[in-house]
């Protein structure tokens, strides 16, 4: 996966990259690098594995987050995702959320970087695919200087294969976790000069980034891009993903095929006892901006999360939306 650049993905975002989030974004990418969300090594040892880890072939390439500061725990829990298929294995060194905070992992390990290259160490071992760490730049009151260059220095030393940099500090202290995702002003020359100091390591920028074209740009300085909530809530972006690593121009996508495709997922997960509002959830920007888009929301808002509802809804949506703009275009 590492192998080649540059790496398009998007971000893991707790409650949003769940199983039908991802098979919904892999059918608008084949190349997007996706990621489930944080899962606490506890969980995946002593939980419902099928349930916390299980996912649909469609979506590799397919990364497994993991929460935790227990070496044994998180080499455990890295040898069960490995043996449950995924792509990789990735260490929350980012998350600043109250729930964390109180367990001492997420962002709280920016403050023990010895201790995350431990974890690494003992992941690398238990598991033979990539083993990757997702950060800050800093937290609280550290030096983004001197903190980001030790944690770098610590987790590639302990054998990491890519190091995703959300370009922010956490404030530990005085925000919360949503004002950790917006207060905290963004500051991406600090993971170009990470890169420039580790030429031969992945090193990825995610934060803030709301275009393709912001992505390509940064994707000049470093190996990879991570997009967050504007890949959740403006899906249709990912779209553009292939054409733009492939280097070839844009083909017009075929939406109908999209959505003949999710209402027979939507169909086989209600027919297991699942609603069909678990999947359309994250359907509900896909068409920003388009004539219908107002419709196509309304009724994945309203008919598709009434108990009982069925794919046709889905299909009734799309039946709203008018892409003949876009198709002239």
């Amino acid at each position: 996966m590492y192998s080649k650049t540059p790496v398009f993905a998007v971000a893991p975002m707790m409650d949003w990259t769940d199983r039908h989030c991802r098979f919904f974004h892999r059918h608008l990418s084949r190349k997007t690098l996706l990621y489930t969300e944080m899962v606490v090594a506890d969980a995946v040892i002593h939980g419902a594995r099928k349930k916390l880890l299980g996912f649909d072939d469609i979506e590799h390439p397919v990364a497994l987050q993991l929460g935790g500061s227990d070496p044994g725990k998180l080499a455990e829990a890295a040898r069960i995702g490995a043996d449950f298929g995924y792509d990789e294995i990735n260490l929350n060194v980012g998350c600043p959320s109250d729930r964390v905070q109180s367990g001492t992992f997420g962002a709280c390990l920016m403050l023990a970087p010895e201790a995350v290259a431990t974890c690494v160490a003992a992941m690398k071992a238990a598991a033979s695919i990539p083993v990757t760490v997702k950060c800050r730049i800093g937290v609280d009151d550290q030096d983004p200087e001197l903190a980001l260059d030790d944690l770098s220095d610590r987790v590639f030393g302990a054998g990491a294969d890519a190091l995703w940099v959300h370009a922010r500090k956490a404030w530990l202290k005085g925000l919360s976790p949503k004002e950790n995702r917006d207060i905290p002003p963004l500051d991406y020359d600090r993971v170009y000069r990470l890169k420039k100091r580790n030429p031969d390591r992945f090193v990825g920028i995610n934060g803030g980034i709301g275009t393709l074209g912001e992505a390509e740009e940064h994707l000049r300085h470093v190996d990879g891009a991570m997009l967050g909530r504007a890949a959740y809530h403006m899906p249709e972006i990912l779209t553009g993903v292939d054409p733009l690593l492939d280097g070839k121009p844009a083909e017009a996508f075929d939406f109908g095929a999209l959505i003949e495709s999710m209402a027979d997922y939507a169909s086989r997960h209600i027919s297991h006892g699942g609603r069909l509002g678990h999947i359309t959830r994250h359907m509900v920007g896909l068409f920003h901006g388009q004539p219908g888009a107002r419709r196509w929301r309304q009724i994945l808002s309203t008919e598709a999360v009434v108990p009982g509802a069925g794919a046709q809804v889905l299909c009734n949506a799309f039946a709203a939306v008018d892409l003949s703009a876009k198709q002239a275009a």
